[in-house]
């Protein structure tokens, strides 16, 4: 979505996209300042059992933002991100990007993915990203 349509999240799903009513219920519940972040989405999509994409879906439709992605990517104020890129990247978290990358970019999955395999904080895995100039894809919640 561009700049101009922040706000209007809803507009990209298509008019009959609906979602469980107990997904609009445990969003609505959880929101807050008119966000959801991105922790308490993952939260409510495991205790639902469902997809995080769904709850995405879920938060788009109700027209709330996303808030602090725990990528670092987007949803914090007032900076957009806060992530920053890492002085030093060891060469096994290097090497763990690089075998995961597709079309030279990293998915939020894949990313989530890095972290847990070798033990470290998400953001860590992020923070060598854009020290490797490496961008990120495929926000789980739907938000890129």
């Amino acid at each position: 979505m561009t700049h101009e349509d922040a706000g209007h999240y809803a507009k990209k799903h298509p008019a009959e996209r609906n979602v469980k009513p107990e997904i609009t219920e445990a969003v609505k519940q959880r929101a807050s300042d008119g966000a959801l972040s991105c922790a308490a989405a993952h939260e409510i999509a495991v205790d639902l059992g469902v997809p995080p994409e769904e709850i995405g879906v879920g938060i788009d439709l109700l027209e709330l933002r996303i808030a602090k992605c725990q990528l670092g990517l987007y949803g914090y104020r007032p900076e957009k991100k806060v992530v920053k890129p890492a002085e030093a990247v060891s060469e096994a978290l290097e090497g763990a990007i690089k075998e995961s990358l597709v079309e030279g970019r990293l998915s939020c999955t894949a990313a989530w993915d890095i972290a847990k395999r070798l033990g470290i904080a998400k953001m860590d895995v992020s923070s060598a990203c854009e020290a490797l100039k490496i961008k990120m894809f495929s926000c789980q919640l739907g938000a890129f």
